[in-house]
């Protein structure tokens, strides 16, 4: 099945691509319709700029609907508080039957994100569903900001000092907010 394309500033061609490319002499848009997850991500979107979830923002980096940047606010009462943390989400071209899979660009001291900036969180992984949404995925970072879950680390040494002596965790993650996160 083809897909009609219109060429910005050059000649015109045709192909089933759905992608917008650069070729010399010009810009090949496609004026194929959004696909099924494109639809629901910006569904999604529409719904998350109506009613964000507190202390985080979440957008379309650059025009790929299928990769964000999200920003959350350290949440007050928590060694994160104030700090601003970046993270990536990247969805797969079958969302939502896969998870979004979302990487902290900022460095955290946390139990449940490791050095590269992975995140181990179950509805990210095993506890999928096609009901969660981006917003749901957001509300549930934000709820380990509050409450880790030291049984399911991804840093086992973090997750050692949490449950043996919290104070000095704390203490060592609003250092690494206030060095990485400000």
């Amino acid at each position: 099945m083809g897909h009609d394309i219109i060429m910005i500033g050059g000649r015109g061609r045709s192909a089933s691509s759905s992608t917008t490319a650069t070729a010399a002499g010009g810009t090949w848009v496609s004026t194929a319709s959004v696909s099924d997850s494109g639809k629901r991500i910006q569904k999604e979107m529409s719904e998350l700029n109506a009613n964000p979830p507190p202390h985080c923002t979440a957008a379309p980096k650059g025009d790929s609907l299928f990769h964000w940047v999200a920003t959350i606010i350290g949440p007050p009462g928590t060694p994160y508080q104030g700090g601003i943390f970046f993270l990536d989400m990247t969805f797969p071209s079958n969302y939502p039957f896969q998870p979004p899979k979302v990487v902290f660009k900022t460095r955290i001291y946390h139990c449940n994100v490791d050095a590269a900036g992975n995140l181990s969180l179950d509805i990210l992984k095993d506890s999928w569903s096609p009901a969660l949404t981006i917003t749901k995925v957001l509300t549930e970072i934000i709820a380990i900001f509050i409450n880790p879950d030291p049984y399911t680390p991804l840093i086992s040494s973090v997750a050692r000092l949490y449950l043996a002596d919290k104070a000095k965790h704390d203490e060592i993650a609003v250092e690494w907010t206030l060095r990485f996160a400000k």
